[in-house]
């Protein structure tokens, strides 16, 4: 059944807005506010900026976003960042593919070399000073060239040349690599400020509170109290209380209250904590589909634009446009050895053309039509903005292009329906390109994923 963001009550909290009103009001006590970090040694120089998506992260003394590119395992050897090692990310654009991820020869000659930028280039290594001295996890790394790159936790650390202000995460992605994906870069920060027991997962809705052991989904009540657990023996048989240590003690957005004598149990922003026992997967949302119960969220996610709406598909919850048709995204990695990304409309485009239209951009538009910004509106956060796209090539158009379109954009990406989705709800396109969409492809926007695992975990 087709739904509307204000009509979404059971989405209270994760998300959402129709004429400019949150969901954020059917939580009960449990309200919103930016995710709390612990306070880590740091070398001068680098700062902590607070983030929509990613919440706390490392950031240069300009205030731009840190990265790390941890080595992963691909079908036919390894790419990314060796712990401890230098960079991977040379100073020389690749012209090859490396054969990486697919079952092609390495050694094919990349499209659009003319325009292929350095891996150093889109990704500037963070230098150090001279004389600059390791600090806790931040060590010091040798390049290539003889200079000296911050590394933390042994990974060597970089700035991405597409974020431009403070906060920006147009980088990367936070979710891991999945399948034969390219090895992604992500955002780094220091640890969330969380008890132990618990941890913090990012996903389309916001940074979600887990369990560390299995990553279980925590969830709470509206049926409680602040501090105080209405959990009753009949409740028990379903809700197992995320219990706290004696020893433990309240601080920041945490507080731990005596649910029976001798027995001590965490609160996040006073309201009681559990896992579901009958949850069916890790990160799961099944124990939100019960009357009262929600998901909890260190930090929502920003709202999409006025006009989008939210639907049930056979797999899950969908982002859709106003006429419920739904959203998609277009992610890319090339098979280079630097593997850059190929999904932002700054960057080589031939990939996307090669599987929406077959290199053809009018058939591409048809296949999957942008969605277009209605005239004079503007971006609700930093996440979610108009960006002026050229219709024949697909990237961004400059001053005076022809037939610009303003087209809805999400991490400065376009998003994107499909001409193949006959009613509210289809997914037809998902996963729609080479290695189920993990290398480059399409993907649904899901809120909730109920088959393959939200965000391709």
């Amino acid at each position: 059944m087709s739904k509307t963001l204000q009509g979404t009550v059971r989405l209270a909290g994760a998300l959402l807005l129709t004429c400019g009103a949150s969901m954020a009001g059917a939580t009960m006590h449990l309200k919103d506010g930016r995710e709390a970090a612990l306070s880590v040694p740091m070398p001068p120089g680098i700062k902590l900026v607070s983030t929509e998506l990613d919440g706390t992260v490392f950031a240069d003394a300009e205030g731009h976003t840190l990265y790390t590119w941890r080595q992963r395992e691909l079908r036919n050897g390894y790419a990314g960042d060796p712990k401890g090692s230098p960079s991977n990310c040379g100073d020389e654009p690749e012209k090859t593919n490396a054969g990486l991820m697919s079952p092609y020869p390495a050694g094919l000659t990349l499209p659009d070399l003319a325009d292929r930028p350095a891996c150093s280039k889109l990704w500037p290594p963070l230098l150090a000073a001279a004389g600059a001295k390791p600090v806790d996890k931040w060590s010091l790394i040798k390049r290539k060239d003889g200079g000296e790159q911050w590394a933390y936790d042994g990974q060597p650390v970089y700035t991405s040349a597409l974020d431009h202000a403070p906060g920006d995460v147009f980088g990367g992605l936070s979710r891991p690599g999945a399948f034969d994906g390219p090895v992604t870069r992500h955002p780094v920060g220091p640890p969330p400020d969380v008890p132990p027991g618990f941890a913090v997962h990012t996903v389309n809705r916001g940074r979600m509170l887990t369990t560390t052991e299995g990553t279980w989904a925590v969830y709470y009540s509206e049926h409680d109290s602040p501090d105080h657990s209405n959990c009753d023996e009949q409740c028990l048989k379903t809700w197992k209380p995320m219990l706290a240590p004696a020893t433990a003690r309240a601080h920041g957005d945490w507080s731990v209250f005596q649910r029976a004598p001798g027995v001590f149990q965490w609160a996040f922003r006073k309201a009681p904590l559990y896992t579901y026992i009958l949850e069916h997967r890790p990160r799961g949302q099944a124990g939100d589909d019960l009357p009262g119960w929600h998901n909890v969220y260190t930090q929502l996610a920003p709202p999409p634009p006025r006009g989008f709406t939210v639907q049930d598909s056979t797999a899950g919850e969908v982002l859709a446009d106003a006429q419920g048709r739904t959203i998609y995204t277009f992610s890319c990695g090339d098979d280079a050895t630097d593997q850059l990304s190929c999904d932002y409309p700054g960057l080589v485009q031939a990939y996307r053309l090669a599987l929406c239209g077959g290199g053809d951009a009018v058939r591409c538009r048809e296949n999957f039509p942008y969605v277009v910004a209605p005239k004079g509106a503007k971006g609700s956060s930093r996440s979610w903005n108009v960006v002026l796209i050229d219709p024949a090539t697909g990237g961004f158009a400059t001053k005076g292009t022809p037939d610009a379109l303003r087209v809805w954009a999400y991490r400065n990406r376009p998003v994107y329906t499909y001409a193949g989705d006959a009613q509210p709800g289809d997914i037809n396109a998902d996963s729609h390109g080479e290695f189920r969409g993990e290398r480059d492809g399409y993907k649904a926007f899901w809120l909730r994923d109920d088959f393959f695992g939200q965000d391709g975990d």
